[in-house]
């Protein structure tokens, strides 16, 4: 147990019409952490009332996310589609004790009480025309609305927020059951809520206006509500609401662009949470310090460069284990197999500090893995000049007799050729580059002779000769 004292037992429940994203994992990161530093509970439900937009699809996308950035979860997922037996008796008892009532009026009536609030300039409300109707229409399959206190306030102390009352005046009768029999979505989570034990909502806070009316359906079942915790939003690079051009996509897509499940998730907790001026933190660190109401209520702003020097540290000092995982995976979508090239370890040390991803680390790696088809034609027309054929042969001769293909001895066997033919490291250095790598761009030329192997050296320092000789005799045709 942490400083946190009364175990937390909460929820995530995202509703499946979508993918998980970002703003979702962190409400979810909140949730796990808030169960985890006091020792309670994290549950996963799927709030799948919406039948037309609910699909299987999003279900596997949101267990896929979440299992990728390892937010285990304790019980789950629970699923309300399976529940509906439950909310029909629930129902059934709301109406008999007089708590909610059966609700005719069309959609065209609704709809015309709308425009004439907001004609007025009110707040659209239900008018309770149908609370005490004598005579229902015959025909007419009707919802069920929740009879709301009409006096009184409610008032929660929000554990991110504060204070927050609300008087019941301001509040209608919701429905709480459709015609075709399902539950709404702020009934069916009071239900869920209260049957799944749970003591501390936390999701975000465009659910405030929701609370007030769930807590009056808690009193309604003589039960006392669960404390809640509402997180500000999330808002892109320019301030604007979070959008599919900030981010706003599939946990996943940030997978396909390289990106580390450490790095997202030490991203995430940092959004509207803080520990001082650290910017790094270990799960377990995050577990031992995170307490919800240190949750910031103003919006937080996502900064993809923060995002990304976070991840480039993860690439260096991260887990090796997951480095690896993440790695062979990116290999493996490019087409490239990881044990056709240099050690991964090896090739991570080399290459974390001149990238920010993995699809970058991995396409400047490509010719690690794979024979490139043809040089670069201005690092070629540059480098592999008739010039460069002496050095290059001198070097490969000593690289064919080395027997120890290390860093230190790659890099001695480089400075004594040029020594021996009095040429300057780089005249050396840039040719060997190209024929490495097809292009002027690597590591420093010893790693990059170590990474690319021997065997695959030689022969490329081979082909580059070849080239170079072929240049000549076009030349002098």
């Amino acid at each position: 147990m942490t400083q946190n004292s009364a175990p937390i037992r909460t929820r995530f429940a995202p509703s499946p019409t979508g993918f998980l994203h970002i703003g979702g994992a962190r409400t979810a990161l909140f949730c796990w952490l808030a169960a985890r530093a006091t020792g309670g509970q994290f549950i996963l439900r799927i709030e799948d009332t919406d039948r037309e937009r609910s699909t299987e699809e999003s279900v596997q996308a949101i267990l896929d996310g979440m299992q990728w950035l390892a937010l285990d979860h304790d019980e789950g997922p629970f699923f309300q589609s399976e529940r509906f037996d439950r909310y029909q008796a629930v129902v059934d008892q709301l109406l008999e004790q007089g708590q909610a009532y059966r609700c005719y009026c069309s959609r065209e009536r609704l709809d015309e009480l709308r425009a004439r609030a907001m004609d007025a300039g009110e707040k659209p409300r239900y008018d309770g025309h149908c609370r005490d109707l004598e005579h229902p229409p015959e025909g007419v399959e009707p919802v069920i609305r929740f009879r709301n206190p009409d006096e009184g306030t409610v008032v929660f102390e929000d554990r991110v927020r504060g204070r927050i009352e609300v008087a019941n005046q301001e509040l209608d009768d919701l429905v709480i059951m459709r015609a075709d029999g399902s539950p709404t979505y702020n009934f069916a989570v009071v239900i869920d809520d209260l049957d799944m034990d749970i003591n501390l909502v936390i999701r975000g806070d465009d659910h405030i206006n929701n609370t007030p009316r769930q807590i009056n359906v808690y009193r309604a079942l003589g039960q006392e509500p669960p404390e809640f915790a509402h997180v500000p939003m999330i808002l892109g690079d320019d301030g604007a609401r979070l959008s599919k051009r900030h981010g706003a996509v599939s946990v996943m897509a940030w997978r396909e662009q390289g990106y580390l499940p450490d790095a997202l998730i030490n991203y995430l907790a940092r959004l509207g949470w803080s520990h001082g001026d650290d910017e790094v933190f270990s799960r377990e660190q995050l577990i031992e310090l995170f307490r919800i109401e240190d949750v910031n209520r103003k919006a937080s702003r996502f900064d993809t460069e923060k995002l990304n020097w976070l991840n480039q540290h993860y690439l260096r000092e991260g887990d090796r284990a997951q480095l690896h995982e993440e790695l062979r995976w990116h290999l493996a979508r490019t087409g490239l197999e990881a044990d056709a090239g240099p050690d991964l370890d090896e090739l991570l040390s080399v290459q974390a500090d001149r990238v920010e991803t993995l699809v970058e680390l991995v396409e400047r790696s490509r010719p690690f893995f794979e024979d490139f088809s043809d040089f670069e034609a201005g690092a070629a027309k540059k480098h592999l000049r008739p010039v460069a054929a002496e050095p290059l042969k001198a070097l490969r001769e000593r690289l064919e007799a080395l027997e120890d293909w290390q860093a230190d001895a790659l890099q001695d066997a480089v400075q004594a050729t040029a020594d021996a033919l009095g040429v300057g490291f780089g005249k050396i250095g840039m040719p060997l580059r190209v024929a490495l790598m097809g292009h002027g761009e690597s590591p420093a030329i010893n790693q990059t002779l170590r990474l690319a192997g021997r065997e695959r050296s030689l022969a490329r320092i081979d082909r580059a000769l070849e080239f170079i000789a072929e240049r000549e005799a076009g030349q002098s045709a």
